[in-house]
């Protein structure tokens, strides 16, 4: 099977710069932990430059950004992605820097194959990593001789139960929807990823394409936009409880300077589904 390649190595050097780490950290689960902490702080999920992208192109072979072309966009413009792209970028890095491990497609409720996430070798365990949902923490899948494992992480209490046929439910404590994913802990090709990637920008049901969507934590708190919810307001979760900031005027604007993305990008996905 061909392995996801490695981030370029300058590259690389730039995206730790900016996240405020030594060029080449030890591989190991403190600094795994370090990086998804930073990633998250950093790196918005979101879905507006999907959105612009697949507006610009007529091709959906064109649409995907890949690892060099994903760090590239966050770096100068602030940009992430979603779960496709966000996890196989932050998988490159985790290459380069010498962790061991492979990407996965999962499953969400009754939606099969809908989302990626990344497991990681570590001191002989296999631990769940996801920057594309994202979780955060870093989640041991249970030993052979246990079904679950808990992991208290800063928003959320976690819990992974092993299932049958290398399937495993991950739950998160408090949400209202608790059931995350399933993990169906199988190695994808790079060649298979990347094809399911672009497949995932096809005009009838790409995922995230027809709601500009943002998430990030801020001053260690979780925020959050979406533009189905009317009117526009952006939600912070404080102690569990959601609070809404409602906008107007230049919505676009404040979502740029909330989320520290370029304002281009955020006015045409809002442009693209006619928001503006």
């Amino acid at each position: 099977m061909t392995a996801s390649p490695p981030l370029d190595g300058a590259l690389a050097t730039r995206v730790l710069q900016r996240f405020g780490m030594p060029d080449r950290p030890q591989a190991t689960e403190s600094t795994l932990r370090h990086l998804l902490d930073r990633y998250t702080r950093i790196v918005p999920w979101e879905s507006a430059s999907r959105i612009v992208r697949r507006a610009k192109h007529d091709s959906q072979e064109d649409c995907p950004v890949f690892a060099e072309a994903f760090w590239e966009s966050a770096l100068e413009r602030g940009t992430g992605g979603t779960c496709y792209e966000s996890n196989y970028a932050f998988f490159s890095l985790l290459r380069r820097l010498g962790y061991d491990g492979y990407l996965t497609i999962n499953d969400m409720g009754t939606s099969i194959g809908c989302h990626s996430a990344i497991i990681i070798w570590l001191e002989g365990r296999k631990h769940l990593v996801d920057v594309g949902f994202p979780l955060h923490a870093v989640l041991p899948l249970p030993e052979p001789e246990t079904e679950t494992v808990t992991v208290e992480g800063q928003f959320f209490h976690y819990r992974i139960i092993a299932g049958e046929a290398s399937r495993y439910s991950i739950w998160r404590h408090p949400h209202p929807r608790d059931l995350v994913f399933t993990l169906v802990d199988e190695p994808v090709s790079d060649v298979d990823y990347r094809a399911i990637t672009v497949h995932d920008y096809r005009h009838d049901g790409g995922q995230f394409l027809n709601e500009v969507v943002i998430h990030k934590v801020i001053n260690e708190e979780l925020w959050r936009f979406n533009s189905d919810d009317s009117p526009p307001h952006l939600q912070v979760f404080v102690d569990g409880r959601r609070q809404n900031h409602y906008l107007d005027g230049d919505v676009a604007g404040q979502l740029a300077s909330t989320f520290d993305m370029d304002r281009v990008t955020v006015a045409g996905a809002m442009r693209a589904m006619g928001l503006t």
